[in-house]
């Protein structure tokens, strides 16, 4: 939380709430006079109530376009010297932004192609440089494939041994959180740059690897083990493992007709 809304004007509540929530940045609803939370940064408000806010550093909200001047003030252009955008593969990944040690913004994605988010965490931190754990082989390469189709493969990214960088959590969600503190942790390590073309050179999936990927078709099918050549393609990262559960199931039809 770094933003909060303050202001009378009801028509520029409504449209710095809506704007906030479309760029899915979390903020706090006060009112005139009420206690500014320790962790806000901007202040949002109307030009009649900018005077009667005591605070530091406030936006007038005019129209949709505050959301620049906003993003300018949170993302620190020209004030923080290094931002990493750090993900934790896996088949659910977490991903952190980190400026300066700190951290911005958090996520927890639907699955290794799901990279719409770091897409936009790229545009809106045009500085930032990506950074990925090491582990999770096929799922990284998913994930890496699909940033590869959209960066190019010349795109760098930074190698980052991630061991000892998942936490054991109690609780509720916990591998929700786990992942997410992986990827923060993972963003403040040191690692070696390197193209992410050369880093979906896979090779070929060894023996072990194949029968784990088929035990675990069995697992989340709960009856079917996938052929060896489709846990090898599953290994390379051209399928997903839910793909060749699917093309599995297509071919036993094909076969039965």
């Amino acid at each position: 939380m770094r933003v909060a809304v303050i202001t009378s004007n009801a028509r520029v509540y409504y449209l710095a709430s809506k704007v906030l929530k479309e760029y899915r940045i979390p903020f706090y609803s006060l009112r005139i006079g009420e206690r500014i939370p320790f962790d806000v940064e901007v202040v949002l408000t109307s030009e009649e109530d900018y005077d009667r806010i005591d605070f530091p550093t406030k936006v007038v909200v005019y129209n949709e376009n505050f959301i620049d001047e906003l993003l300018a003030k949170l993302e620190g252009r020209g004030r923080f010297r290094h931002i990493y955008i750090a993900i934790d593969p896996g088949e659910r990944p977490g991903v952190s932004v980190i400026a300066d040690n700190r951290v911005l913004e958090v996520y927890h994605l639907k699955n290794p192609r799901d990279i719409d988010v770091i897409l936009d965490l790229l545009e809106k931190y045009p500085q930032a440089r990506l950074k990925i754990g090491h582990g999770a082989k096929r799922h990284r390469i998913l994930m890496l494939k699909a940033l590869a189709n959209v960066l190019g493969e010349d795109y760098p990214i930074i190698l980052v041994n991630e061991k000892k960088t998942t936490p054991k959590v109690g609780g509720i969600e916990v591998s929700q959180v786990q992942d997410i503190i992986a990827s923060i942790n993972i963003a403040l390590r040191d690692g070696r740059e390197i193209k992410i073309g050369e880093l979906i050179e896979s090779g070929e999936p060894t023996k072990g690897e194949i029968e784990y990927i088929k035990k675990r078709s069995r697992e989340l099918s709960g009856t079917i083990t996938i052929s060896s050549d489709l846990a090898k393609e599953v290994a390379k990262g051209n399928l997903t493992l839910e793909e060749a559960i699917e093309a599995h199931k297509k071919k036993i039809k094909g076969d039965e007709k």
